[in-house]
């Protein structure tokens, strides 16, 4: 019963090391190498102990994010949904992706596409608008048309919405612009980087490719999705009452906007505006209220009369240097970062973000200083909108140079970038002021 088979130990028990099966095809034999099966599984096996070690390196240096009480503004989603069954149940929103860039960003824009696409447009197939200074060449067009399955339309933007207005001293500007860069401000000295940033701040919304649309979802070239959106956000907004959305805060470079909060808080108080955004934007301990003065309706905003009239025996006095306290308000810098954002388009097409705008533009601020559309973005969110109108994408994962925001266990397949640390624990990041802000902060 417990014989001893010699033939168990024999060499003829045992395959050669270089094979690992044998197989019987007709009346012949054959053998399949070892190596044609073991590098798969080694391949196999590498991935996932790199995969687990990416995950513990992530883990250890991204500690997961806080809870916060999110009353005024919860997620939209948390975890994975059937994006399949999300896609069909919902209509399309009459919604467009928005993309600045040149010839040059082809590679960038190629990168952002593929990023875009993996993670949602290949569910919803929104279409894309691009838009550039100058006209698109063949190569160009005909490469981002490669990838996506959406329409696209091309559009040039005109000197009258890219460039220096018309009453202007032009030489001036160029003068404050150079002196911009021997101080050393960041791209104080790229004349285009400031008719970038006034075409965002007053003009997109205008172009004629966008004025048929409703939302828009702004896209930048080199920018990395992480996450799986597994939803329709432009849906879930208007579903939600929400009228811009933002995936990363963070503080401004002081230098770059010396005056705007200054100019915008003065026009906060000639036009007696008063929406609870605001306090977002100030120094811890500025937030109380300092008047009882009737607000404007900012709910009706379509049915204002004509503002400037309002400004013009205010605007010398509010915006002289011995106001610039603004009633003690100061403004800690931060802002909704807008190279990546998803909003209605009324938010700007309207009579006080326009008289605002105009305002704002006749100080100089876009030449003189090195004003960005979003901190221009963010504090007239702050005017004209309420807190709850406002979404942050938490669930998201987004990259933008070395900035980043990972949604982790509160999106849908996250795959968090370890070389990269969380925005919500950085220094310069105002995840803090928004807890505080939509409800009692992190728990």
């Amino acid at each position: 019963m417990f014989g001893w088979d010699r033939n168990l130990y024999s060499s003829r028990s045992f395959q050669k090391p270089r094979f690992l099966f044998r197989r019987r095809l007709g009346s012949r034999s054959f053998v399949i190498p070892a190596v044609i099966v073991m590098v798969p599984i080694l391949c196999l096996t590498l991935l996932a102990l790199w995969m687990g070690f990416r995950h513990v390196t992530y883990t250890m240096s991204h500690p997961p994010l806080e809870r916060i009480d999110d009353k005024l503004d919860p997620m939209f989603s948390k975890g994975c949904k059937n994006v399949a069954l999300e896609a069909q149940m919902h209509p399309r929103m009459n919604a467009t992706f928005v993309i600045l860039a040149r010839n040059s960003d082809l590679e960038g824009v190629v990168s952002s596409m593929k990023s875009l696409e993996k993670h949602f447009n290949r569910h919803f197939n929104y279409p894309y608008t691009f838009l550039n200074n100058d006209p698109f060449d063949q190569t160009f067009m005909d490469t981002v048309r490669e990838h996506t399955a959406a329409d696209i339309e091309f559009g040039e933007i005109g000197k009258e919405m890219f460039g220096f207005p018309n009453d202007v001293d032009v030489s001036i500007y160029q003068e404050a612009i150079a002196d911009q860069g021997d101080r050393g401000i960041m791209y104080g000295d790229a004349e285009s980087y400031h008719h970038m940033c006034r075409f965002f701040s007053g003009f997109f919304y205008k172009h004629p490719l966008l004025l048929k649309y409703q939302w828009y979802w702004r896209v930048e070239p080199e920018v990395t999705f992480t996450c799986d959106i597994p939803y329709d956000p432009f849906y879930y907004m208007q579903n939600n009452g929400k009228v811009y959305g933002y995936v990363i805060a963070i503080k401004e470079i002081e230098d770059t906007v010396p005056s705007l909060f200054r100019y915008s808080s003065a026009y906060r108080r000639s036009m007696q505006l008063n929406s609870g955004l605001w306090n977002f934007f100030l120094e811890s301990g500025d937030s109380e209220d300092k008047s009882e003065e009737e607000s404007v309706d900012t709910n009706n905003i379509n049915s204002q009369t004509p503002l400037k009239s309002q400004l013009d025996t205010k605007i010398k006095t509010l915006y002289s240097e011995e106001n610039s306290n603004m009633d003690g308000e100061s403004y800690n810098m931060c802002h909704f970062w807008s190279n990546f954002e998803i909003a209605n388009f009324d938010f700007f097409r309207n009579e006080l973000y326009e008289d605002f705008f105009q305002t704002m533009d006749k100080t100089g601020g876009f030449w003189t200083e090195r004003w960005g559309d979003a901190p221009f973005h963010s504090l007239a969110a702050g005017l004209f909108l309420k807190e709850s109108e406002v979404h942050y994408f938490r669930d998201f994962g987004y990259r933008h140079s070395d900035i980043y925001h990972c949604g982790q266990d509160l999106g849908c397949n996250c795959e968090c970038l370890p070389e990269f640390p969380e925005v919500e624990f950085a220094e310069g990041g105002c995840f803090r002021q928004w807890a505080k802000l939509v409800g009692d902060g992190p728990l």
